[in-house]
């Protein structure tokens, strides 16, 4: 079975969690299928050997609206796919090309939803009139798929919310994964020195990208609440727009003159550091106002850390509270909640260590990247027997 594997990121070019489900989903995927990947990027002779097919947009629509650059990728992709029996697209920056594929090459195409576009208003900041066109495609490519995978069961609730023509039976949920063999406790404290990280002061970490969806902003403000004992570590970059670059550096500046030990780190890091950090956190915490699973808790929950999350979408479905970590509900004073459960966290190093235990215990048991492949490829073969 010959499956073309369509997404925007692709390693080394990672800086989110669809990035990293399709780094781990191929990594699996390629002793159980015939796979071809197509990403964006600049290509190169070993990429092809490894049956990578980078694509970047088109010359003549630099500096247009990133909407339409992204649809020049996707029929870029979508021409290089007539050799494939299955396509399978990740977000709608590839969701159009598995859609054009389906049409030209009539092969069934699934389709992973790593968010939706309906409930990303905010995204008309980044891309203006082009979230229109976001949302367009992404409503064709879910409408017409032969299956649409869900990456939570929140997430499948709200697929079938957002587009209620979609029949319910083509919507499956397979739940994101995490390496629990590269992911593991790093007890080294070499990257810590090198950031000016104090490793015997406890730290809260925030690793994620710098937009609404993540609600840095509201971290930056509960911070200012909590334990002055407590350093704050920001891994957080590729912002979204310049104008929530600017609010995001005037919080991070208003949160460095209330308290010392705030560490911004406004690049990605290599992933060997940022498992360093996880290890060492007294807790991890995740505060989006949006997030269909969150990837990044599991990699926490995998370095023994406990959690400090957000009760939405389906981050309750990875952070158990009370036995991996602590949700906090967003109505009501979110920020204040929040700081409230990181003190409870920060206050406690017993249940902390527990907390972080039993984080380590549920991602080893049943996020395993393994069967998250077995379960694609069960459910690919379904789709192409119906298509006989």
């Amino acid at each position: 079975m010959r499956v073309g594997l369509l997404t925007r990121e692709y390693p080394p070019d990672v800086y989110g969690g669809a990035g990293v489900h399709v780094e781990f989903l191929a990594r699996e995927l390629r002793p159980l299928v015939d796979l071809d990947v197509h990403c964006w990027g600049e290509g190169t002779a070993a990429d092809r050997a490894a049956g990578v097919v980078r694509h970047r947009p088109w010359a003549a629509l630099d500096g247009a609206n990133d909407a339409l650059r992204t649809f020049s990728v996707d029929l870029a992709m979508a021409a290089g796919l007539e050799h494939c029996r299955l396509v399978h697209s990740h977000t709608w920056y590839a969701n159009l090309a598995g859609h054009l594929a389906k049409l030209l090459h009539g092969v069934p195409h699934v389709m992973t939803a790593h968010s939706l576009e309906p409930l990303r208003p905010w995204k008309a900041e980044q891309l203006g009139g082009g979230y229109a066109l976001s949302g367009w495609a992404e409503r064709t490519a879910i409408e017409a798929a032969d299956a649409v995978i869900a990456v939570s069961g929140a997430m499948r609730e709200d697929i079938l919310g957002c587009y209620p023509a979609l029949d319910p039976s083509r919507v499956h949920v397979v739940h994101n994964g995490i390496d629990t063999s590269l992911y593991r406790p790093d007890h080294g404290t070499g990257t810590l020195t090198r950031l000016g990280i104090d490793p015997d002061r406890p730290y809260v970490l925030f690793v994620g990208r710098i937009t609404r969806q993540k609600g840095v902003d509201h971290l930056l403000r509960a911070a200012r609440r909590i334990d002055p004992v407590a350093q704050v570590v920001l891994c957080a970059g590729a912002p979204d727009t310049p104008e929530i670059d600017a609010e995001f550096r005037a919080l991070h500046a208003e949160l460095g003159r209330a308290r010392d030990g705030v560490h911004w780190i406004p690049r990605m890091l290599p992933r060997p550091e940022v498992i360093q950090l996880l290890t060492h956190a007294a807790v991890f915490v995740c505060p989006s106002v949006y997030e269909p699973l969150g990837i990044v808790n599991l990699e926490a929950m995998a370095c023994g850390t406990p959690v400090v999350a957000s009760r939405v979408g389906g981050i309750p479905e990875v952070v158990e509270d009370g036995r991996t970590g602590v949700l906090v509900p967003v109505d009501g004073d979110f920020e204040a909640g929040l700081a409230r459960a990181l003190d409870s966290v920060l206050g406690d190093p017993d249940t902390a260590r527990r907390l972080g235990e039993a984080g380590r215990g549920r991602a080893v048991g049943e996020f395993g990247w393994d069967a998250v492949a077995r379960r694609t490829v069960e459910l690919y073969e379904r789709v192409l027997d119906q298509a006989r």
